[in-house]
């Protein structure tokens, strides 16, 4: 009675896109280029390089936590001496951190 009614107004004209209606998107690609997908592209390659470069009596830290040195090196697991006359089998995958030679010596 006291309240008009409220009607919805006509959709404007459609006018043609221009650049700056997409230049946040574009900075938000960018952004998320820069900060995120480059910087995991390049820690996976160091960690391929890492792992490809494995070889017999290197100092590795694995995935689980353990210290111990490589013994054997196949296609695509390791043998690592955990303590003297205790050696286990794991995925080259599972490297994740080549030590300096003599840390395990330091340690004990």
């Amino acid at each position: 009675m006291f309240i008009s009614n409220a009607y919805a107004e006509a959709a404007p004209a459609p006018q043609g896109a221009s650049i700056m209606d997409f230049l946040p998107l574009i900075v938000l690609v960018a952004v998320f280029y820069f900060f995120i997908l480059r910087p995991q592209s390049k820690r996976a390659k160091e960690q391929r390089a890492m792992i490809e470069a494995l070889q017999r009596g290197d100092e590795v830290l694995t995935a689980g936590g353990e210290l111990g040195r490589v013994t054997k090196v196949h296609e695509q697991y390791l043998g690592v001496e955990l303590a003297e006359n205790v050696e286990v089998t794991v995925q080259k995958a599972s490297i994740t951190a080549v030590l300096p030679k003599g840390t395990i010596k330091s340690i004990k």
